[in-house]
């Protein structure tokens, strides 16, 4: 039997399904002057020693010092340092942007010691070379928080000491809403979730439209701008690369009541549903020893909800509900060269062919990687339609059993464990009443119940929806709903209640 796709299912309940990517976080590099060979060699064009290394890179600490001074007084904002972990940045940001707006231009200034990659003068004893090797410190890094008319509220962060590897971040959603208002399309927004949009189809092609040359410029921009020391090195430009990318599908449901009870049904069954196969499918891979041990499923349980998150190496994907109205399919990559597709590959000896190789990890493998993230999307879409969804159970049993206050009649909620309900429905089961329905007067020979009393009931029974009236006629008669709930409820009572009461005594 084929299974219904979730967006068909709910189709009357769904606003519809947008895909875009969410955070997008690039890394700069300057090239030449990003690893340790490079940079000894740079020193000793230059006639530098190399353990004059700290010397040579102490003005360019203070150059993008006195640039984030100039950078904060012109645009009248003030540096606030960070010195606990436990603090987060967007929290900071976000009081900011609730007082100043979201207009274009620099939002905040950030500084916090981090980690840093650097170098390190070394003698090797052996043959007597001097150069400089890898190593890890510690250096003043700023967070320059800026709304930008493209791409939306975006961050670069710089370090203060060489090789100076810069760390753009900028999110998907945001730059889409740009896009929509630029088109004077409606929608409504939370976060960085989307809960409705007026124009869904024209959306989905902006977002499809993401133009990673017209990111390079922005990058370009603001890394010349915010740290002025690529002239130092000879070079234009930085190295743009992938740290980390997020691709969401989004089923945005008109109701939240519609949305809890499927989440809670789905999340509780796709942790144990998926095992290491499917979660391989899921990323289009296929299980080999050396990636069998990185494979889990995991169910997470926060403040904001439930997460079940599925990983495999570098990749994983997952879903959630945002705010109890959009359910998020979302795969995410640590290094893009975890997946691999037909491309042109150039060799060192030979011409170049195309054939099966890893993703580059430029930011213009960003074309490419929307599809295969895409495509992982879906498949893990298609595994949660194949689960069992009971939520639809959840709602009429709530409809059925809770009263209905403020319509005209009200409405008393059914209970099964009432004598008079229970007297009432098992008659309804009777065989008798199965082809041709029954009418009042039928129920009256069976039940020590006034007429005035039966008409109400049979009114109740009606609003609830457990049975339906024969058109000109006086009969009546069950309807799916009604047999399924009278015979869940005495099939309850006899087979589990009654025997479990029973064994208390």
């Amino acid at each position: 039997m084929a299974t219904t796709a979730l967006t068909d299912r709910y189709a009357a309940n769904l606003h519809g399904v947008l895909s875009c990517y969410d955070r997008i976080i690039v890394t700069g590099t300057l090239p030449g002057a990003c690893y340790a060979g490079g940079m000894t060699s740079f020193l000793y064009s230059r006639g530098i020693r190399i353990f004059d290394y700290p010397r040579f890179a102490e003005p360019l600490r203070e150059r993008i010092r006195e640039r984030a001074q100039q950078v904060c007084q012109a645009a009248g904002v003030h540096i606030e340092h960070v010195n606990k972990a436990h603090i987060r940045k967007e929290e900071l940001v976000a009081r900011v942007l609730a007082e100043r707006g979201d207009a274009p231009g620099l939002v905040h200034v950030i500084s916090a010691m981090e980690s840093c990659p650097s170098y390190k003068p070394w003698l090797d004893k052996s043959n007597g070379h001097i150069y400089l090797r890898p190593d890890m410190g510690k250096c003043l890094h700023y967070y320059f928080y800026f709304i930008d008319q493209e791409f939306g509220l975006c961050y670069l962060r710089v370090p203060t000491w060489a090789p100076f590897t810069l760390q753009f971040y900028c999110n998907g959603h945001s730059a889409l809403a740009c896009s929509l208002r630029r088109e004077g399309i409606e929608f409504v927004q939370e976060d960085n979730a989307f809960l409705r949009v007026a124009d869904l189809q024209r959306a989905q092609a902006l977002a499809d439209a993401f133009n990673p040359e017209q990111l390079h410029r922005c990058l370009t921009r603001y890394a010349h701008w915010l740290c002025p020391v690529a002239d130092v090195f000879a070079q234009d430009d930085w190295h743009w690369s992938i740290r980390r990318a997020e691709y969401s599908s989004d089923l945005m449901f008109r109701s939240e009541h519609i949305l809890v009870a499927l989440y809670d049904a789905l999340s509780r069954q796709a942790v144990l549903a998926a095992d290491a196969p499917r979660v391989a499918g899921f990323l289009g891979k296929k299980i080999t020893p050396a990636l069998a041990q990185e494979i889990g499923s995991r169910l997470s349980t926060r403040i904001e909800g439930r997460c079940i998150k599925h990983a495999m190496g570098a990749a994983s994907v997952k879903v959630y509900d945002k705010f109890s109205r959009v359910l998020r399919g979302e795969t995410t990559v640590n290094d893009v060269s975890f997946f691999k597709h037909h491309r042109r590959v150039e060799h060192k000896v030979g011409e170049a062919t195309r054939e099966l190789a890893p993703l580059k990890k430029s930011i213009y493998s960003l074309i490419d990687l929307r599809e295969i993230l895409l495509g992982c999307n879906q498949r893990y879409l298609a595994f949660l339609s194949s689960l069992d969804d009971p939520s639809a159970g959840e709602r009429n049993l709530q409809r059925l059993s809770q009263p209905r206050v403020g319509v005209d009649p009200a409405v008393k909620g059914l209970n099964f464990f009432n004598t008079t309900d229970q007297a009432l429905l098992r008659t309804l089961q009777h065989g008798e009443f199965n082809i041709h329905g029954w009418r009042r007067a039928d129920l009256l020979a069976q039940l020590d119940m006034s007429a005035s009393a039966m008409t109400r009931q049979l009114r109740r029974l009606r609003a609830l929806g457990l049975i339906k009236k024969v058109t000109h006629t006086y009969r009546y008669y069950l309807t799916r709903l009604g047999r399924a709930a009278i015979a869940a409820a005495c099939s309850l009572t006899r087979f589990n209640i009654i025997p479990a009461m029973a064994a208390a005594h």
